[in-house]
């Protein structure tokens, strides 16, 4: 063997070390997302919660993370890759610990939230980690979609998982098992992970990120809250206002900017448009339907949090054969097919819950799942591929750093407005049951399923090809890095320049 052949090989073992790290950090921060919700019957118990309490054990980590990706990916790319993802590590790893010895509810909220800081410097992060340790095409792009797979199947087994610690070691073994994974993905980092910076950083934008933070807080704080307090109290009508407002504001200021965190020109393209509501539509359809179905196994159907959690496998199933099917099917017949399929499975899994009671037959509900969790292995490849669809190679990154921002969105929305919808009609003076106060909730999942199709109907017309060709041609183009140079695996790299 030639000695470039040796350092080539040595160069694919640490890449490959490199992706193992970065889907690591993605299993537990995804897993974490999704376990919990199978554990929220057993922390109310304990803790004495409500359900809008039980909403923000939920919110409290994905609002955080949805708020400040985007500031975490810019820092990264400014102060270097390696030290952002070693300080979410870090975060993440010491808030799990501290929200499994949490001694009450407000105290759980609050390191939730810090295991949602930590959270968001992670999974921006290790995509741009990634990008850089393949500067080969194809290696890249199998890399990505390795990644990207480990986020649908992570998502839709956290129940399955959550349900086996709750049921032998108690809800706050949950957060116990973050603890290794995160020592062991710190120490393969410091090893195997070289540092690298943007050749040409993004400025910081700290009033756009104050606005995108008030956008969501005051959102999501006045949907969770109002079920409680009542919609037409001053305090909810005032923070709808300021959540208005700020929406308002923030593309106007963004557009005076050279280099805005949130760009309002991206918008104008009607793929990556529809890209971005189908992943808030998408995330918000997994985010309610885990929440709900958790609560109506366990606390209706009288199901432990193990069997809870085994009863959704389906959905875990369908999601592991349907995802690596749906990169393939976007790859040879582009993002239609599988955005199509997938909105329209989703939305005859929850049509089918329309109805739901406490004795709804078994079969329905596998039915159910089956599909849900087909349609949500084959909607996340065709959402990334049409927001990066037509951008010039410098936008792609920023483009899927948003819609990875609406897919957090999507959780943040599923949780507060469907647990709003159940708790506003379980609390009222006819108090339904929770399986019929549901009914709402699962119709409002039923149209987003068939919105998510007919985004994959209308971003891929020509007209609206076009309009993303518009929009591309607004930027400026960056020649394809030389892969001899790009990411060279040398600690101090600043995207193949010595730093």
């Amino acid at each position: 063997m030639t000695t470039h052949e040796s350092l080539a090989d040595g160069n694919r073992r640490r890449a490959g070390v490199i992706l193992a790290v970065c889907c690591l950090s993605l299993l537990i921060t995804a897993l974490d997302t999704t376990a919990v919700n199978v554990a929220l019957p057993a922390v109310g118990h304990d803790l004495r919660a409500s359900v809008s309490g039980l909403q923000w054990t939920v919110d409290g980590y994905t609002l955080v993370v949805a708020a400040f990706m985007m500031l975490a990916g810019s820092t990264a790319d400014r102060i270097g890759r390696r030290r952002v993802f070693q300080a979410g590590l870090t975060l993440f790893t010491v808030g799990s610990l501290a929200c499994s010895l949490a001694p009450t509810l407000g105290w759980l909220i609050a390191f939730r939230v810090t295991q949602g800081l930590g959270a968001s410097m992670l999974n921006p992060v290790a995509l741009s980690i990634i990008t850089h340790a393949f500067p080969d095409p194809r290696e890249r792009a199998r890399a990505i979609g390795l990644w990207g797979t480990t986020v649908g199947l992570s998502l839709a087994a956290g129940p399955v998982v959550g349900g086996l610690l709750v049921a032998s070691a108690g809800w706050r073994s949950i957060f116990w098992i973050n603890i290794p994974i995160g020592l062991a993905a710190l120490a393969l980092t410091a090893v195997f992970v070289p540092e690298s910076r943007a050749a040409t950083a993004r400025r910081p934008d700290p009033v756009g990120q104050l606005l995108v933070v008030t956008i969501l807080i005051s959102l999501i704080f006045a949907i969770i809250e109002g079920s409680r307090q009542g919609y037409g109290s001053v305090h909810i009508i005032a923070l709808f206002a300021l959540s208005a407002a700020a929406v308002v504001a923030l593309p106007g200021y963004e557009r005076r900017r050279e280099q805005p965190l949130v760009d309002p020109v991206f918008f104008r393209s009607v793929p990556f448009t529809g890209s971005f509501v189908a992943a808030v539509t998408a995330f918000l359809v997994l985010s309610g339907f885990l929440f709900l179905n958790t609560l109506y196994l366990q606390d209706v159907r009288g199901y432990s949090a193990l069997h809870a959690g085994l009863l959704t496998m389906p959905l875990a199933v369908g999601t592991a054969i349907a995802s690596p099917l749906s990169g393939r099917l976007t790859a040879l017949r582009g993002p239609r097919p599988p955005l199509v399929a997938a909105g329209l499975l989703i939305a005859a899994a929850t049509l089918t819950l329309t109805t739901l009671t406490p004795t709804t037959p078994w079969a329905v509900l596998l039915i159910a799942y089956v599909l849900l969790g087909i349609g949500f292995g084959l909607v996340n490849a065709p959402i990334t591929s049409t927001a990066v669809a037509g951008m010039p190679r410098a936008q792609a990154g920023v483009s899927a750093a948003i819609t990875t921002t609406g897919r957090q969105v999507g959780n943040n929305l599923g949780v507060a407005v469907l647990g709003a919808i159940v708790t506003a009609r379980t609390q009222s003076p006819g108090r339904a049951g929770f399986a019929a106060a549901s009914h709402p909730a699962w119709w409002i999942l039923t149209a987003c399923g068939l919105l998510i199709a007919v985004m994959g109907l209308a971003t891929t017309t020509p007209r609206a090809t076009a309009t993303a060709a518009r929009v591309a041609a607004r930027f400026p183009t960056d020649p394809a890095p030389d892969p001899t140079t790009a990411s060279s695996g040398t600690p101090g790299v600043r995207d193949g320049t010595p730093a």
